[in-house]
């Protein structure tokens, strides 16, 4: 790596936003972490800049706006979860930072509009999958690409049946089998709502049309996406399954740190399993399909929705299946603008929200 990076570390600290930390603690040769923003821990936020000797801190999406555009920076990892983690991306890319994108929402709610401002190879993906299909992409020119295969261990549910799904409690749905996450995305997970809003990141980042991306159950986590070529070799991308890989590779890309996490150990015996998605048990991935075809203010309106019947399930209103069926309807009422705005965004959330609660209290009548 030629010179130091100076970064901004958006959701420090959250999961992602500690894994950065870590691996700029164990690489201080290659780093400078000029910025932090939390959304509202501020003693934690405090220790981070003592430890790493950060001068600009900052709590919640405005302030983080306002660091992002006066505070030089190579590049801003914007760790934040939801949507509201949109601001800061549009922020970051209209500053010229390279955006380590951890924040998928921001992606999928903003569509165009964030795309429009984004020169080519400046938005570089964290999350495992996309991380994996970057990576693997760099085997074939774009021409040669015919699909895109995403990995997904199948949350704590896989094999289940809808029905079976029925009864089961939020405290289930947050015993994911491999990554520790917060009860948002971990639940996202068990639904296989995160998938669903990872088909239409992957549009957004590569350019592959929907039906040229798939999902695959693979419980092990160990194959992190594929790309399958025209010729008909598939270029996997495989190892542990640590976020600091790919958030390393986002903060150096297209570079690589040495050491960052444990390879496989080959000299061990392990099998790999790979199974079909049960599209009746978790229809969130088809569903997501449709919100991305259907573009506009449709992808906002479907994670909003999320958000607010996810909170409704961990409160007891609702069961496991009617935050996917309560999006359902959400988005079935919704009717879009002619053209996406930042207004016109807002809008669509506000209304999604409002929307879902009121399908929510239906349901929990």
């Amino acid at each position: 790596m030629v010179g130091m990076k100076r970064i901004v570390i958006l959701g420090s600290t959250g999961s992602i936003g500690e894994q950065a930390l870590d691996v700029v603690r164990k690489n201080p040769s290659q780093f400078q972490v000029v910025g932090l923003v939390a959304g509202s821990n501020a003693a934690e936020v405090a220790r981070q800049a003592e430890e790493f000797n950060v001068e600009h801190t900052a709590l919640g999406a405005d302030d983080a706006v306002k660091l992002i555009r006066e505070v030089p920076a190579d590049v801003v990892l914007n760790g934040i979860t939801g949507s509201v983690g949109l601001g800061p991306t549009i922020a970051a890319l209209e500053a010229g930072r390279t955006l380590a994108l951890a924040n998928k929402e921001s992606l999928i709610v903003g569509g165009d509009l964030v795309t429009g401002l984004a020169a080519p190879g400046q938005i570089v993906p964290v999350d495992s999958e996309h991380s994996a299909i970057a990576q693997a992409l760099r085997s074939g020119r774009s021409e040669e690409v015919r699909r895109l295969v995403l990995t997904a261990s199948g949350g704590p549910f896989r094999g289940r049946s809808r029905d079976e799904l029925r009864s089961v409690r939020p405290e289930e749905a947050l015993a994911h089998p491999t990554w520790n996450m917060g009860r948002m995305v971990t639940t996202n997970s068990a639904t296989l709502m995160n998938k669903g809003l990872e088909v239409i990141e992957a549009h957004l980042l590569f350019g592959v049309p929907y039906s040229s991306i798939e999902v695959v159950v693979h419980p092990q986590s160990i194959v992190h996406s594929m790309v399958e070529f025209i010729d008909g070799s598939t270029i996997a991308q495989a190892s542990p399954p640590d976020m600091r890989l790919p958030i390393a590779l986002g903060l150096t890309w297209p570079n690589r740190l040495a050491n960052v996490g444990a390879p496989l150990d080959w000299r061990t015996a392990s099998a790999w399993e790979f199974e079909p998605l049960d599209q009746l048990a978790f229809p969130a991935v088809e569903l997501a399909k449709e919100v991305g075809r259907a573009r506009l203010t449709y992808p906002a309106v479907f994670n909003a929705a999320n958000e607010e019947a996810v909170v409704a399930f961990h409160a007891g209103r609702i069961g496991f299946l009617d935050i996917v069926d309560t999006v359902r309807d959400v988005l079935e009422a919704h009717s879009a603008p002619d053209a996406l705005s930042l207004p016109a965004l807002a809008e669509a959330e506000r209304w999604a929200r409002e929307r879902a609660e009121h399908v929510i209290a239906a349901r929990a009548a």
